[in-house]
């Protein structure tokens, strides 16, 4: 069954807008009585039929409504983003495909990229949300400097993790995570971060970590970080 997206949905009534109206009438071809789901993003799954088949208003009936608990624990993802934003946008259509709670971009000492475009990676979580069937949207966070995120999060309640490629004692991330604790991971710019950025975060309880032997690209290092504690989670 399709899937639509509207961030309010209240009443026995609600609006697709333009856009998801063109996708569902003109592209799909769906009509009137035709049966659809909805979700906010924010838990709730709703059945519906639709009522008016307008290609740039659709009107759906609302038939029935289920409410799928929220995550026991938070996750949140904060990257620096790669110079080339394709692979930004390919991460985050992976994290929200898998389940996580947060994206959070961060401008490092060497990054590469200081201007994302938020609307077009909120658009590609939508769509990832509804074609994977989760019911929660991430929240996806302008983009800050690493100072910033440091403050920000400096009474986080949960483990803070620095995943980074210089030679040093650090344990797997695997091993370093308590199950079910909400989890900060901080991954850093294709150039990696500079020690005094690793240093201050420590310094502000963020626990050094491996993901792997090799060094991986910031867009897998991430992916891989998700995955190892979502596992650790089931």
């Amino acid at each position: 069954m399709h899937r639509f997206y509207i961030p309010s949905v209240s009443g026995d009534t609600c609006q697709l807008d333009e856009e998801e109206s063109k996708h569902c009438v003109r592209v799909l071809r769906l009509k009137e009585n035709d049966a659809v789901e909805i979700t906010d993003g924010k838990g709730n799954l709703f059945n519906a039929v639709i009522e008016n088949a307008h290609p740039k208003a659709c009107v759906l009936r609302i038939t029935e409504h289920h409410k799928e608990s929220p995550p026991t624990w938070e996750l949140i993802i904060a990257v620096a983003p790669t110079k080339n934003m394709v692979r930004m946008e390919w991460l985050i259509e992976k994290l929200t495909e898998i389940g996580f709670s947060k994206f959070i971009p961060v401008e490092c000492q060497t990054s590469e990229r200081r201007v994302i475009k938020m609307e077009r990676l909120n658009k590609i979580a939508i769509e990832s949300m509804k074609q994977s069937g989760r019911v929660y949207l991430p929240q996806i966070e302008e983009l800050i400097s690493f100072e910033e995120l440091i403050k920000n999060y400096s009474q986080f309640k949960g483990q803070k993790f620095i995943p980074h490629c210089i030679d040093s004692e650090k344990k797997t991330l695997s091993s370093s995570y308590k199950k079910e604790e909400n989890a900060l991971v901080l991954i850093g710019p294709e150039g990696d971060f500079t020690r005094e950025e690793i240093e201050i975060a420590i310094q502000n309880g963020f626990i050094p970590v491996s993901l792997n032997e090799k060094t991986l690209r910031t867009e897998t290092a991430a992916l891989s970080a998700a995955i190892s504690l979502k596992t650790l989670n089931q």
